[in-house]
């Protein structure tokens, strides 16, 4: 089949997400002007560039309680600042509830039962049991077109790794599988990897 998305796609669902698959998602913790942490994740995540390293995540919703989108980007408007936490599958509960619509100050660190640890280089919580996490300063936020379409970019600053995650001087997710996003309301883990050289390695 072939859709214009302006005229509709006519299946029961949106089959646009189910067709970026899967995609990293990054869990992002921030705070308000406030000191109210917040976390959240988003499946627009995604790292942009290697020196300096940078990360960017897209928020696409908005809610009554924030005059510009979600809590995330008012925070980081805010403040500057956001941590990108990775999400292992023994995580998937807490993830999904911290996806939950709640008022500005609701903490979803105690929402979701989550420990938390302070960051390093910035002034703001991260989940304290994650695999990695991503300590950032905010570069810029882009308003795409849309009602409530917004990148945050961001440069990282301090970046945690989990020690058992370490294996011979490498990062190995198999050991803690990391959670991805499909398309509905679908998700899938990576237990798997394999290698491919590049033919000018």
């Amino acid at each position: 089949m072939f859709y214009r998305p302006e005229d509709g796609h006519g299946l029961p669902h949106n089959p646009f997400n189910a067709l970026i698959t899967p995609r990293p998602i990054g869990w992002i913790s921030s705070r308000s002007a406030d000191g109210i942490d917040n976390l959240a994740p988003y499946s627009f995540f995604n790292g942009v560039a290697y020196t300096p390293p940078q990360v960017m995540f897209a928020s696409t919703g908005s809610k009554d309680d924030q005059p510009h989108g979600k809590d995330s980007l008012a925070n980081i408007e805010a403040t500057g600042v956001f941590c990108v936490n990775i999400v292992a599958f023994e995580m998937r509960d807490a993830m999904n509830a911290s996806s939950a619509t709640l008022d500005k100050e609701v903490d979803e660190f105690d929402h979701a039962d989550l420990e938390r640890a302070e960051c390093d280089t910035i002034a703001c919580a991260r989940v304290a049991k994650a695999p990695a996490a991503l300590e950032c300063r905010l570069t810029q936020i882009v308003t795409l077109p849309g009602a409530a379409n917004r990148v945050a970019f961001g440069e990282v600053t301090g970046i945690h790794l989990r020690d058992d995650c370490l294996r011979d001087g490498i990062f190995d997710v198999t050991t803690f599988q990391p959670l991805a996003r499909m398309g509905y309301r679908d998700y899938c883990v990576v237990r798997e990897v394999f290698s491919l050289a590049r033919p000018d390695d």
